[in-house]
Formats: C-alpha cells, sequence, structure tokens
C-alpha cells in the first residue's frame, strides 16, 4: 500500500481529482490517499471543505483501478483553530490549507512513511519509484525549488513534493518546531521556508520527482508551480493543471490529454462540485 496526502478546500477538486487520476494511471500498487480539509468559511467564503460527494468520487476512481485502494478526509478544523489560525501566516499568498500537512505527526491514522503532493501535481509515472527510496535515515526527502536555489539558498527545497519519515518526525519534534515557527514569524513562503530553516536531515531528491519546467524523458512528477518566463519578456506566470487551454497554449503541454478527457467522462455523470 502506497500512502499519498494531499490538503485543500471544496474549490480545488478539479485539481485533486485531475492528480489522483494522474496516480491511478501509472500506480499497479493499492494506494491510501489522506485529504487535509477544513471549514473556514468565516475567514473567506471559498474555504469550504471537500464533501463527501467528492471523496465517493475519488474512491470511484481509485477502486476502478485497484479494488484494494482507498481515500479518506480527514476534517482538521478544529485542530488549526487551536494554533495556526491566529498565527503571522494567517493570512497570506498560500491558502492556510498549505500548513495542514504540518499536523500529519498529531494524526493516529498516517502511517510512518508517506508521500505529501500539493494538488498541482500530476504524475508521470508510477509514484511507487519515489515511495520506495530508502529514507530511514533522514526526517525528509524533497527536491531543490528550481527558483528558490538561486534567488534564496542553493541548498533550498521546494515543499510541493516530500517523502516523509513520520516515525523520525514524531520523535525529533520536527513538525511541531515547524508549526510554532510559522505561528511566530510573518514569511513569504511560510512552511517551505521553516522546513529549510529547521529541517536538518534531508535527503535531496532528483529533479524528476518534483520537475517545475517542462516534462523530461525521466520525469515521476510534474509540479504545475508558479514560474518565471524570461523571452520575450520577464513575467511570472501560475497555470494550474486544470487550466486546460493554458496548459496548452502556453505552457505547451499535452501530456495529460487523455487524462483530460478521463475527467470529462467522470464530470458528465456526476456533479463535481457538491
Amino acid at each position: 500500500m502506497i500512502s499519498v496526502c494531499y490538503s485543500g478546500n471544496k474549490r480545488v477538486f478539479p485539481g485533486l481529482l485531475l492528480s489522483v487520476l494522474s496516480l491511478t494511471k501509472y500506480t499497479e500498487r493499492p494506494l491510501h490517499i489522506f485529504v487535509l480539509t477544513m471549514d473556514l468559511h468565516e475567514m473567506h467564503p471559498n474555504y469550504l471543505p471537500f464533501s463527501e460527494n467528492q471523496l465517493s468520487i475519488l474512491n470511484e476512481v481509485l477502486q476502478k483501478k485497484n479494488p484494494e485502494s482507498r481515500a479518506e478526509l480527514v476534517d482538521m478544523t478544529e485542530i488549526f483553530k487551536q494554533s495556526l489560525a491566529d498565527g503571522k501566516n494567517r493570512k497570506n499568498h498560500y491558502t492556510p490549507y498549505a500548513q495542514l500537512r504540518l499536523y500529519l505527526n498529531e494524526l493516529d491514522c498516517i502511517p510512518d512513511k508517506i508521500i505529501y503532493l500539493d494538488i498541482d501535481t500530476m504524475c508521470t509515472d508510477d509514484i511507487g519509484k519515489l515511495y520506495d527510496i530508502d529514507i530511514s535515515s533522514y526526517e525528509y526527502a524533497a527536491a531543490l525549488d528550481y527558483m528558490g536555489k538561486f534567488w534564496i539558498d542553493p541548498h533550498y527545497c521546494n515543499s510541493g513534493v516530500l517523502l516523509l519519515n513520520m516515525q523520525e518526525i514524531r520523535k525529533t519534534g520536527l513538525f511541531r518546531l515547524i508549526r510554532e515557527f510559522v505561528h511566530k514569524r510573518r514569511m513569504l513562503m511560510p512552511d517551505q521556508s521553516a522546513l529549510h530553516r529547521l529541517g536538518k536531515r534531508r535527503m535531496y531528491l532528483p529533479r524528476r520527482f518534483n520537475e517545475q519546467r517542462g516534462i523530461r524523458s525521466d520525469t515521476v512528477i510534474k509540479h504545475f508551480c508558479r514560474g518565471i518566463r524570461w523571452f520575450p519578456f520577464f513575467h511570472l506566470y501560475d497555470i494550474k493543471q486544470w487550466e486546460r487551454d493554458a496548459v496548452h497554449k502556453k505552457l505547451k503541454i499535452f501530456f495529460f490529454d487523455d487524462l483530460y478527457e478521463e475527467y470529462d467522462r467522470i464530470a458528465a455523470t456526476h456533479d463535481l462540485q457538491i
């Protein structure tokens, strides 16, 4: 069983569904998907949790490929409100849902080894190639951040793809220390920067496990994160996999067209928003 964790809210379900579809396409082994969510509608009207209907769609997709696979929702509303909800990074470019992974050490349901994926990631190969990496001597494994390694620190990692040794993280208290740091100090990229500062026992993953630019022949995970274009003029872009037209026209990526077709078939028979 390969354990994978996502976090987010109801509004980004198209991205979550596409990401899970990519997992099932390339992975034969059973998958256990943990989806961390919470209800913060009083903070923002879009901050609503994933629904049971959306969960059932995920389970249908997973079990069509492997009957042993399953997805489960984990409601993080109360645990978040007890600490980080009133912290320095309460309002940030990134939604509060990005910080939910920092509570994985507090959840009894989380196994000793798990992959964390941002919702804007898509697999292009078997996720088992990442999961099977031995990190028994490390707290976690991550790939370098494409822009951060130039502008912040040569060792600065992107936290959108993490292979986590939860047994060690629970022993060292790493996530507790990061939560305390994020609560007290305002940062542009709070949990990612705190992980870089406080995580000492990290393994550096090859770029193919968190490809933040174009898909290459050895890519396992494509991450649709923010990037920079220098030509014909300097500009930032932030195109997600569910923005299909922009993926085609601006990124020139057609690799996932079969998954878009599968997504359309599911959408034709299910209401994805309820």
